[in-house]
C-alpha cells in the first residue's frame, strides 16, 4: 500500500511538471467564460463534480469550427451552382457593405442616468448585483427594500455579487443586513458561489462576516469542495489554511481530494497532501484517491496502446 501510495505521489510530481512547462509556453487570448451563473440545478451540480466547469473556450471554438464547415459547404455549392463570376460579385459587395458600415459608425450609446426615478423592481436589483451597479443597488436598500429579496431559486443579490465578485456591492448587502449564510434551493450559500466564481477577496470578506466555511449544500460539498473543483488554488490554499476539514466527504463520500483527483488538478492535489488530506480515504464507491490515480494510469496506458503507431516508439507511463 505504502508502494502505491508513493507511486502516485510520483505521478503527481510528474504531471505538476508537465504544467509547469505548459504555462510557459506563449498563450493567446484567454478563453471566454458567462458573466454569471443564473440558473443551476442539481443535474449541474453533479455534472461540475464529476467534471468540472463547462470548458466556454473549448464549446466557443467547436461552434466556429461548425461554422467554418457549414460554410466550406456553401462555397461549393454555390461553386456548384452558380459561376466563379458570381461568387467574386458576391464578394465585392460585401466588401463594400463592409467599408460602409466602417465609414459610419454607430452613434455611441447614451450612459446611463445614476439618477433613478420611481422604485427599483425585485429583478432589477438582483440584475444589479450580477451587473455591478452600486446605484441601482443603493436606491433599493434606501427604498426599504429588504437585502435578502431572492429570485425563484432563493438566489439573492448576495450569492450573484459574490460569484462576479463585486466587492463594493457585497460590503453595501451586508452592511444593509444581508444574510451571510443564506442558502439557495440548492441549499448553496453565498462562500460556495464566491469559490466557484474564484474570488478569494468575497471569500475573505464573506469570512469576516460570519460565514462558515465548512457549509455544505445539497449534495454535502463544502467550499473546497467547490474551490477544488473550479481549480482555484489560492481559495484551496486559504481555506485548508482556515482550518477547513480537509477530509469532509460529500454525499458520495468524495473527498476534496478525490475531487482533484478526478479532475486532474495536480497542484491542488499536491497542496491537498501536505497538508494531510487522506490518500487512503474511501468514497461510498469504495475508491481512495490513490485508486483514481492508478485508474488513470490504466486508462492512459490503454489509450496509449491502441493508437496506431509501430510497436516500440510508444513510451507507457509506468
Amino acid at each position: 500500500m505504502e508502494l502505491d501510495v508513493e507511486r502516485a505521489k510520483e505521478l503527481i510530481e510528474q504531471k505538476l511538471a508537465e504544467e509547469e512547462e505548459e504555462e510557459k509556453r506563449p498563450k493567446g487570448n484567454g478563453a471566454w467564460e458567462p458573466p454569471a451563473v443564473e440558473r443551476m440545478n442539481t443535474p449541474e451540480l453533479e455534472e461540475e463534480k464529476r467534471h468540472g466547469p463547462r470548458n466556454w473556450g473549448l464549446e466557443a471554438i467547436k461552434g466556429q469550427e461548425r461554422v467554418r464547415k457549414s460554410s466550406v459547404d456553401l462555397r461549393r455549392e454555390i461553386i456548384d451552382v452558380g459561376s466563379i463570376q458570381r461568387l467574386i460579385e458576391l464578394r465585392k459587395q460585401r466588401r463594400q457593405r463592409q467599408a460602409e458600415r466602417a465609414a459610419t459608425p454607430e452613434p455611441p450609446q447614451p450612459p446611463e442616468p445614476l439618477e433613478i426615478v420611481g422604485p427599483v423592481e425585485p429583478e432589477t436589483f438582483l440584475r444589479a448585483a450580477v451587473q455591478g451597479k452600486m446605484h441601482v443597488i443603493e436606491k433599493f436598500l434606501a427604498d426599504g427594500g429588504p437585502a435578502d429579496t431572492c429570485d425563484e431559486f432563493h438566489r439573492t443579490a448576495l450569492h450573484r455579487s459574490s460569484l462576479e465578485g463585486h466587492m463594493d456591492i457585497l460590503q453595501k448587502l451586508l452592511d444593509s443586513g444581508a444574510t451571510v449564510d443564506f442558502r439557495d434551493r440548492l441549499d448553496c450559500t453565498a462562500m460556495h458561489w464566491a469559490c466557484r466564481g474564484g474570488h478569494l477577496d468575497a471569500v475573505k470578506l464573506l469570512q469576516d462576516r460570519g460565514a462558515d466555511l465548512n457549509v455544505k449544500d445539497k449534495l454535502l460539498s463544502t467550499p473546497l469542495h467547490v474551490a477544488t473543483r473550479t481549480g482555484h488554488l489560492d481559495i484551496v490554499e486559504h481555506l485548508i489554511h482556515c482550518g477547513v476539514d480537509i477530509n469532509a466527504p460529500d454525499r458520495e463520500g468524495d473527498t476534496a481530494l478525490h475531487d482533484a483527483t478526478r479532475l486532474s488538478r495536480y497542484k491542488i492535489i499536491k497542496k491537498l497532501i501536505l497538508h494531510g488530506a487522506d490518500m487512503m480515504a474511501k468514497n461510498e464507491a469504495g475508491k481512495t484517491p490513490t485508486d483514481l490515480v492508478q485508474q488513470w494510469q490504466l486508462d492512459t496506458r490503454q489509450a496509449l496502446e491502441t493508437k496506431e503507431q509501430p510497436q516500440g516508439e510508444m513510451e507507457v507511463p509506468a
